[in-house]
């Protein structure tokens, strides 16, 4: 169900549309629904796959355009992998054939569901409406019985109007002072190594002090111990996400924050908790570990509920 919008849009300066958060349906379809969705006509399908050329024209949804997951992000002169400006993803977003008023319909395959929820939040962020993506990604469809195509979409490029929403994410300053407080929840999806820091692939490793380490493929299917059910573009069910979070304390009267690495792993439980399960106060710090590493706050090395520690830049 689409919610209102909360407040009148309001035209900045910069000529970019601000709206309040609210106001856009996300939804999960199942491969009959995608299915019926792209042949309806009524809703734009993208192909986020980052996947070479061949993949993609090898076979995909019908009607779908590819526009890889990678294209929405790039360095903002200070960090790398940060979403794009709201008019350069106007701009791609319109050469896709994409208009704002459009409902969308994202897919990819595989651990690539990081990617397909990360469009997704983008398009959130963007102002579109209606955004939806495939269970299971390609692989389900296909594995349901829906066909493909080799066949390329024509189409018109689309008048997308730069727009952002405001209230989604959240920034290291804003974050700063909720750090440590009993009604934040800062949920972090990194594997462990990452979050204990073992893994020494940033300038330092660790994770923000008392952050809770949910690995993302637990909101999924990857680990599914039927062989032939492991998706890991396929979630998990409702009341086995809920039971998951309830168990280790993150429950809607908190407020939720959810940072990973880049954004796109937290991008999958954003959605998650704020759409499907209907958390009312869920952000996303898009800055993640990439941001945060390269400050001098605090950092937590080993286990949750490890100390804060001065570590420095390496």
């Amino acid at each position: 169900m689409t919610r209102a919008i909360a407040a009148a849009p309001a035209q900045a300066s910069t000529g970019v549309t601000t709206l309040a958060p609210g106001g856009t349906s996300f939804q999960v379809f199942s491969p009959e629904e995608a299915a019926a969705a792209a042949r309806s006509g009524r809703w734009k399908v993208l192909d986020v796959r980052p996947v070479p050329p061949l993949s993609y024209i090898g076979g995909h949804v019908p009607g779908a355009v590819h526009l890889s997951e990678q294209a929405f992000r790039g360095p903002n002169g200070r960090l790398p992998f940060q979403i794009w400006s709201p008019a350069k993803l106007a701009s791609l977003l319109s050469q896709a054939g994409i208009s704002d008023r459009d409902s969308v319909l994202v897919y990819s395959d595989g651990n690539d569901v990081l990617g397909t929820s990360l469009v997704s939040y983008i398009l959130e962020k963007s102002g579109v409406r209606q955004v939806a993506i495939v269970d299971g990604g390609l692989s389900g469809f296909k594995a349901a019985g829906q066909s493909t195509t080799k066949a390329f979409p024509s189409f018109q490029a689309g008048s997308f109007r730069p727009t952002t929403v405001k209230g989604l994410a959240i920034s290291l300053s804003e974050l700063e002072p909720l750090i440590g407080r009993s009604d934040v929840v800062i949920i972090d999806p990194r594997p462990k190594a990452q979050f204990e820091g073992t893994d020494q692939t940033f300038i330092r490793n660790g994770h923000i002090p008392g952050a809770k380490n949910i690995p993302w493929q637990t909101f999924t299917e990857a680990n599914n111990a039927d062989e032939a059910k492991k998706n890991a573009h396929k979630l998990r069910s409702l009341d086995e996400i809920r039971a998951l979070l309830v168990s280790r304390g993150i429950t809607p009267d908190k407020e939720i924050i959810v940072s990973c690495s880049t954004g796109r792993e937290a991008s999958l439980q954003f959605l998650t908790l704020r759409h499907l399960l209907k958390y009312p106060r869920v952000r996303i710090y898009e800055g993640s570990w990439t941001e945060y590493s390269a400050s001098k706050l605090p950092i937590s090395v080993g286990p949750e509920g490890s100390p804060p520690q001065q570590v420095s830049l390496r």
